[in-house]
């Protein structure tokens, strides 16, 4: 019988089945960071438990701890207990923790595929909405909340139930100036943030297969914004290339086995899915959020949105957002002018993120009124592009170069966005105060906030 890419993962790793559309799954990997991770190994003791799998469970600081360059831990005191718990817990189990300052440390979601955790064909959770991101390296990955992680770290096994299948086909040339992050942007635009809904959305087609494994996570990273747990690309030549070498990767025979094996994941020719949905890749251009849901999208040559002529059932949501952003329908969003621009999180602060980013300022300065950070996803991201001098090109562009961490993007961690202030975000959520109380975010890729940086307000990268 033909089988999906889901189909094939999700089946060779159901342990029993527990009716009424429940399965046992067994849990490849676990991931944990310092916001939810102390916590759960906390509870999981206090209920007289230990890990199942300590050695399959690894940890990372990133949603309460400083950006700031030379943080400490104590930095943001806030963040400090919540460090000092995943360290002592983590020890106290033979966990393997990225610590700040270590090869290894950064934004779980970054960390985990260029540390070579995770694996075509393998299952990985965390306590994080976004782990759907690692999808991208043909993984089914899916976040999790406190009680389930609880039990997948004394079991390495959960409950769940089958979700349907969704292929999204991207047919066509990618034209110039979309990247992963327009693509998806589009697609939630199109669909709306619940089309995803009770799916794992498997992204296929020709503008797929051109993209970079990192592009792949960025495509895969924003699933659970279109109301899908898991998103995933499935496994090929290019993701093998990245994936060789890695730190936790196989190695010798080990990794022809696995290569082996992981060429019989994608989904047979004759595999059935639910639904599909094919995107004309000419359709799409750059693309910037001027709402408060991802689904608030345009292409950025195109006027804010008028309410009135949208579905009537969303028309007191564009009102109020536009309320919230301080926009006029009808009027260009391109030439919006803006206070900040955050450059990182687990969606865009990948290497060749920050390259799309340093190509725009290079030779350039950012406009006076504008705070721009550049935040490395991990610290071996920040320490291979200081070594291309990507760190120079930011800082004579009058951009400020920080250490690792989710940062301003979840605003956990005293970085924020001022009240009333507008930010272009290559982050994922652009909710009311999510950046910060107040805050008005408008989602981009890297090269979009970057262009906004330098013109001082909302640009079209094509015109640079």
């Amino acid at each position: 019988m033909a089988k999906a890419l889901f189909d094939k993962i999700w089946d060779s790793h159901v342990i029993t089945d527990l009716g009424n559309g429940f399965v046992l799954l067994h849990i490849d990997r676990v991931l944990l960071h310092d916001l939810s991770g102390a916590r759960a190994l906390r509870d999981v003791m206090d209920k007289g438990y230990a890990p199942a799998q300590p050695r399959l469970v690894y940890a990372t600081p990133d949603h309460a701890i400083s950006t700031q360059p030379g943080r400490t831990e104590e930095t943001f005191p806030p963040g400090a207990p919540l460090l000092k718990g995943l360290r002592a817990n983590t020890a106290r189990f033979g966990i393997r923790l990225f610590d700040i300052g270590q090869d290894g440390n950064g934004i779980v979601h970054v960390v985990g595929p260029e540390q070579g955790l995770t694996l075509p064909g393998t299952t990985l959770v965390c306590g994080d909405s976004h782990t759907c991101t690692h999808g991208g390296m043909g993984s089914l990955a899916f976040g999790i909340g406190s009680s389930e992680l609880e039990h997948v770290l004394a079991t390495q096994t959960m409950v769940q139930r089958k979700p349907r299948r969704f292929r999204v086909h991207y047919e066509g040339a990618v034209p110039q100036g979309v990247t992963a992050k327009d693509m998806i942007l589009h697609l939630i635009g199109d669909l709306g943030t619940a089309a995803g809904t009770g799916f794992a959305v498997e992204y296929a087609g020709s503008a797929v297969r051109g993209l970079s494994a990192e592009g792949r996570l960025t495509l895969c990273n924003l699933s659970i914004e279109m109301g899908a747990r898991t998103g995933m690309v499935a496994p090929d030549d290019t993701t093998y290339a990245y994936l060789e070498g890695r730190d936790y990767a196989p190695k010798g025979a080990m990794w022809e086995r696995a290569v082996a094996y992981w060429r019989t994941l994608p989904s047979d020719p004759d595999a059935e899915f639910d639904r599909e949905h094919t995107i004309n890749m000419s359709r799409v251009a750059p693309q910037i959020t001027w709402g408060t849901s991802p689904e608030h999208v345009v292409a950025v040559d195109r006027p804010i949105p008028d309410p009135a002529q949208g579905p009537e059932e969303k028309r007191a949501a564009w009102t109020a957002a536009l309320q919230y952003q301080g926009l006029e329908p009808g009027k260009p969003i391109e030439g919006t002018p803006v206070d900040w621009v955050f450059i990182g999180s687990c969606t865009n602060s990948r290497l060749s993120d920050l390259r799309a980013a340093a190509e725009i300022a290079r030779g350039r300065r950012k406009a006076p009124h504008v705070n721009a950070w550049i935040v490395p996803g991990s610290e071996r991201v920040k320490r291979q592009a200081e070594a291309e001098g990507l760190d120079r090109i930011f800082t004579d562009a009058g951009f400020e170069w920080r250490e690792p961490g989710c940062s301003m993007c979840i605003a956990s961690n005293g970085e924020r966005v001022a009240p009333g202030q507008r930010s272009v975000s290559t982050s994922n959520r652009n909710f009311v105060g999510r950046q910060g109380p107040g805050a008005r975010t408008h989602l981009a890729s890297p090269a979009m906030a970057a262009a906004a940086a330098i013109r001082g307000a909302i640009a079209d990268v094509r015109k640079i």
